[in-house]
């Protein structure tokens, strides 16, 4: 296992991959998964891995922990960086593994995790809102947080609000976005009922075309 600043690391066995192209369907048929290394310092290497164990890595490191790609004795720290999946499985069909230079920062996606309970929930019968669930921080590679824990047992009434300021991160991580926009409240439950819903772009197409209608007619009346 490659320990890097007191960092410790999962570690993924991969191979390298000579089958590429249509053919890679063959891999997958079989369990195994097709993936490429690359990035700044390392050729781009194509390799393939157990399918299985990758959802196994997957699940504990997310995209913004660094891992230890072992290939063929030699290992690399690196990022999940993106993954296509099946369509209509939602499997994973190949993987890009990021190799980031450990001297520079980058940017990740973060899940964040709710905890706790809302008294605003609990006494006042509110519906707890999450305006998102995810954000992207910026550090370097070894220092990304895996997530980021939201306390909400402050939301005591339906004026509080829990902030992107209000969010515990180390400091050397940096959060990219306003620290005055809102990451969770409670709402009263009628209020969240009551509330019409957005209209979808095709929606509002249908409106502007009801509304030009008789603007049409009236020009060919007048023809």
């Amino acid at each position: 296992m490659l320990v890097l600043s007191n960092v410790f690391m999962l570690n993924l066995k991969v191979k390298k991959r000579e089958i590429v192209g249509d053919k890679v369907e063959r891999l997958r048929e079989q369990g195994i998964l097709p993936a490429v290394l690359y990035g700044p310092k390392v050729e781009n290497l194509n390799i393939q891995l157990d399918s299985k164990m990758f959802d196994k890595i997957y699940e504990e490191a997310g995209t913004s922990t660094l891992i230890s790609l072992e290939i063929e004795g030699e290992e690399f720290p690196v990022l999940i960086h993106e993954i296509r999946r099946d369509p209509i499985t939602g499997n994973p069909i190949h993987v890009d593994f990021y190799q980031p230079i450990l001297t520079e920062e980058v940017e990740a996606t973060v899940a964040i995790v709710f905890e706790g309970e809302a008294p605003a929930v609990k006494d006042l019968g509110g519906m707890l809102v999450k305006e998102f669930q995810e954000i992207v921080v910026k550090a370097l590679p070894q220092n990304l947080p895996h997530e980021i824990i939201v306390d909400v047992s402050s939301l005591k009434t339906f004026e509080d609000e829990i902030l992107v300021k209000d969010l515990k991160v180390a400091d050397n991580v940096t959060i990219q976005k306003e620290p005055d926009e809102v990451v969770a409240l409670v709402a009263p439950a009628e209020k969240i009922e009551e509330e019409p819903e957005k209209p979808t772009e095709e929606e509002i197409k249908e409106d502007e075309e009801k509304e030009e209608k008789p603007e049409q007619k009236k020009e060919n009346d007048e023809k």
